[in-house]
C-alpha cells in the first residue's frame, strides 16, 4: 500500500521540508510538495520514492547554492514529476547506478549539467526542459529513453554522451548551444530518432573516439559548423535525415557510416516518428521470436493478423491515403503461465518497429500499483503508471481484480482506477498500448465495469492451456538452458506426467514446468551427493527417469 507524505510550509500535519519527508518516507512512498521555492539539496540513496508537485502547483527546488547537486540519486528507483530543479555550482540532477524517472520537469544549472547520469543508471525521461545549464545532458555508462525533451541555451555542449552510454533520444529538441549540439565519444552508442538540432555555434552532432551513433529522421539546421561529423574510427547509420548546414554530413576517412537517403517529401525532426517508416528487419526478428515460442498457434495467428493490418495502415499513411483511426489495446484471456506477458512484450516491440508506437518499456502492473487509499490518489497513481510506460505497453495483470471490492468495505477505489484507465486509453491511444490480462470468465466481468471499456479494446486474444507435448518441450528447453540434459528414458515419464496431471482453473502451465524443473535440480543434487565421490561431467548434466519419478511423486 503506497504511503503519501504531504510537504508544505503552512499546513498543519505536514512536513516542513522535502528532506525531512524523505527521511521518514517508507519504500514506495510518494511525496507531494506544495507550491513554493525550496532551498535544499536532496540526497536519495538506495530508496524507492516519488517526489512530485501538488496539482497545479509550481514547485522549485533550488539547492543550497553550494557544490552539491540539487538532487543526488545513488541506487534504488526515484521518480521526479512536475518539478523545477535548479542548481548553481553542480548538476541539477545527478544519478548513478539507479532507475530515474523524470516527467514534466524543468532543470537548470549555471555551472553544471542539467542532468548527469553515470554508472549504469537507467533513465526514463519525458516531456522535460533543460535550460541555461553549462551542459544540458551529460550521460555516461547509462541507458534508457529520453522523449519529447528540450535542451536549450546551454553554455557549452548541449548533450554529451560518453563512456559507453547507449540512450535513445526520441522527439527531442536541442537549440542554442555555446559549442556543439550533441557530442558523442568514448565508445558511446546512442540512437537519436526524430530529433532536431539548431542554433549551435559549432557543429550540430559530432561522433568521435570510437563511438557509434544511429541517427534517424534527424533535422539539423542553423549550426556554426557541419551538420553531422563522424571522425576516423567511428561508425554509425544516418537514415532519412535532413541536414541543412554546410556541409551537411562530414565523414572522415576511416569512419564506417551507412547513409540511407529518404524520399524528398519524407519528414524529419520532432514528430517525424509518426511518419510510419518502421524497421522491417526488426519486425521480422520479432515475428521469428514469436514463432519460436512453444505452442500458442492461435495466439500467433491473431497477433500476426493485427500486425498485418497495422503494417498496411502504415504503408497507406506514408502514401498519403486515408487510414481509419484505431487503437492498439488488447485483452489477453486465459490461464496463467501461457506466455501472456512474453507475447505482450513482443507485441509492444512490434508496434514500435512498425512505427505505430514511439517505443518504450512494458510496464507490468496489478491492482496494488493502481489503487490508492483516498479520493484522488488512485487517479494520481494510475496516471503515473501510464507516464512510466510512455511509448510502450501497460500490462494490467489480473485486471479483473480492479472491479472486485477489497475486504468488502465501502471505500474501495478500484472503479476509480477503471474509469481513469478508460480515459487514458483514449487520450494516449497514439503513444502506448494497454493489454488487460486475466482468466476468461473474470475478464468478461471486468469489461462490463465501465460502459466505454470494452470498446477501447480492439480484440480479445484467447490463450489456451498447453498440451502434454508442449509442456514436455518447455521443460526440456529449461533443462537444456540450465546446462542439463534429459536421459532418453526420462522424457516419456515426463510426457506421461503432463498427460495425466489434473488441470484445474488455477493450473499454472509453464509455471508448473518451471516448478518441476526446480524440483528436478534438487533431486539430482541429492542423488549426486550420495555417490560418495565427485561426479563426472556427464553425471552432473544428466537428469534421469528416476529423478523425474521422484519429482512428480
Amino acid at each position: 500500500m503506497t504511503t503519501t507524505l504531504q510537504v508544505s510550509t503552512d499546513r498543519p500535519g505536514t512536513y516542513p521540508s522535502v528532506r525531512e519527508a524523505l527521511l521518514d518516507a517508507p519504500p514506495g512512498a510518494t511525496l507531494v510538495v506544495d507550491a513554493g521555492s525550496w532551498a535544499e539539496c536532496l540526497d536519495v540513496v538506495d530508496r524507492e520514492v516519488t517526489v512530485q508537485a501538488a496539482d497545479g502547483a509550481v514547485v522549485e527546488i533550488v539547492g543550497d547554492g553550494g557544490y552539491d547537486p540539487t538532487v543526488r540519486v545513488r541506487g534504488g528507483r526515484v521518480t521526479l514529476r512536475g518539478l523545477v530543479l535548479r542548481a548553481t555550482e553542480a548538476a541539477a540532477v545527478d544519478v548513478a547506478d539507479a532507475d530515474l524517472v523524470l516527467t514534466d520537469c524543468t532543470l537548470s544549472a549555471t555551472y553544471g549539467a542539467g542532468l548527469r547520469a553515470a554508472d549504469r543508471a537507467r533513465l526514463t525521461v519525458a516531456d522535460c526542459t533543460v535550460e541555461a545549464a553549462q551542459q544540458g545532458l551529460v550521460l555516461e555508462d547509462c541507458s534508457g529513453t529520453l522523449e519529447r525533451t528540450t535542451v536549450r541555451g546551454s553554455a557549452d555542449d548541449a548533450v554529451v554522451l560518453r563512456l559507453g552510454a547507449e540512450p535513445v533520444l526520441r522527439d527531442c529538441t536541442v537549440e542554442g548551444a555555446g559549442h556543439r549540439g550533441v557530442y558523442v565519444y568514448q565508445s558511446a552508442r546512442p540512437t537519436l530518432e526524430s530529433c532536431e538540432v539548431s542554433g549551435t555555434t559549432a557543429e550540430g552532432v559530432v561522433v568521435a573516439q570510437g563511438a557509434r551513433a544511429s541517427l534517424v529522421r534527424l533535422h539539423v539546421h542553423g549550426t556554426g559548423g557541419a551538420g553531422v561529423v563522424f571522425d576516423a574510427g567511428t561508425s554509425g547509420r544516418v537514415e532519412a535525415c535532413r541536414l541543412e548546414s554546410t556541409p551537411g554530413l562530414d565523414v572522415a576517412e576511416g569512419a564506417e557510416v551507412e547513409v540511407v537517403e529518404a524520399p524528398a517529401a519524407a519528414a524529419a525532426g520532432v514528430g517525424a516518428s509518426d511518419s510510419g517508416g518502421g524497421d522491417p528487419e526488426r519486425v521480422e526478428e520479432l515475428l521469428a521470436e514469436l514463432d519460436a515460442m512453444v505452442g500458442l498457434e492461435g495466439v500467433k495467428d491473431e497477433v500476426r493478423s493485427i500486425i498485418d493490418e497495422i503494417q498496411v495502415n502504415e504503408w497507406r499513411r506514408s502514401a498519403g491515403l486515408a487510414v481509419g483511426g484505431s487503437s492498439h489495446h488488447l485483452v489477453f484471456a486465459g490461464a496463467p503461465g501461457t506466455g501472456k506477458t512474453t507475447v505482450g512484450r513482443i507485441y509492444g516491440q512490434l508496434l514500435a518497429a512498425l512505427g505505430a508506437l514511439p517505443g518504450g518499456p512494458l510496464k507490468e502492473v496489478s491492482r496494488r500499483d493502481l489503487v490508492g487509499q483516498y479520493i484522488g490518489h488512485t487517479a494520481e497513481k494510475t496516471a503515473a503508471v501510464f507516464d512510466e510506460a510512455a511509448g510502450g505497453v501497460v500490462f494490467l495483470d489480473e485486471a479483473y481484480t480492479l472491479t472486485r471490492q477489497a475486504g468488502g468495505g465501502g471505500n474501495d477505489f478500484g472503479q476509480e482506477a477503471v474509469d481513469m484507465i478508460v480515459k487514458l486509453m483514449e487520450d494516449r491511444r497514439d503513444t502506448l498500448a494497454v493489454i488487460a490480462a486475466g482468466y476468461t470468465a473474470e475478464m468478461v466481468q471486468f469489461l462490463d465495469a465501465n460502459p466505454g471499456l470494452a470498446s477501447r479494446f480492439v480484440k480479445t486474444v484467447e490463450f489456451e492451456n498447453y498440451g502434454a507435448d508442449e509442456l514436455t518441450l518447455i521443460t526440456s528447453r529449461m533443462v537444456s538452458s540450465g546446462d542439463y540434459r534429459l536421459d532418453p528414458e526420462a522424457e516419456p515419464v515426463l510426457h506421461e506426467h503432463f498427460a495425466t496431471v489434473e488441470r484445474g482453473a488455477d493450473f499454472g502451465n509453464a509455471r508448473e514446468a518451471r516448478k518441476l524443473f526446480e524440483k528436478l535440480r534438487k533431486i539430482q543434487s541429492q542423488r549426486l551427493r550420495r555417490l560418495g565421490e565427485r561426479p563426472t561431467l556427464e553425471q552432473l548434466q544428466t537428469i534421469t527417469a528416476d529423478d523425474v519419478r521422484a519429482a512428480i511423486a
